[in-house]
């Protein structure tokens, strides 16, 4: 079961990396799928993907907080924004594939924006004890 695991793991963390170059492919859900197939699998890969300078901030602040920082969803729409902007402008996709287009990224927004925002100290400086404050948007900070 272990190895079954890893190669999942490995398959994930590949589609998890895809995904922050590609925006209609979700980053999060392959690098959190990523993470339980390694925490199950290798406790010592597990410690070294929460590490990783790429994904480990993510990872330990949807670990320990359920949310993610207000950089990382303003970096996600833009990106959104960028790519669809330029789908739609193309010439070359028909009317039914730009609405196709246009309903997913509404769709993708939608979740990141409904994304719990965190605020205060990266994981890091909230592991030295530093107060962390959550907050959904358009409520004030706890």
């Amino acid at each position: 079961m272990r190895v079954l695991y890893l190669i999942l793991a490995a398959l994930f963390m590949a589609l998890a990396t895809a995904g922050v170059f590609l925006p209609l492919l979700p980053t999060t859900p392959f690098l959190l799928l990523a993470s339980g197939c390694l925490l199950r699998s290798s406790p010592r890969l597990h410690a070294r993907l929460l590490a990783s300078p790429l994904f480990g901030p993510l990872l330990l602040d949807w670990q320990r907080q359920r949310g993610v920082r207000l950089h990382v969803k303003v970096s996600a729409l833009a990106v959104l924004a960028l790519v669809v902007g330029c789908g739609l402008a193309s010439q070359g996709l028909s009317l039914p594939l730009k609405l196709a287009l246009a309903a997913l990224a509404a769709a993708g927004a939608t979740v990141i924006v409904r994304l719990r925002t965190l605020r205060g100290p990266l994981p890091s400086q909230a592991a030295a004890g530093a107060p962390v404050g959550v907050e959904r948007e358009g409520e004030a900070a706890a």
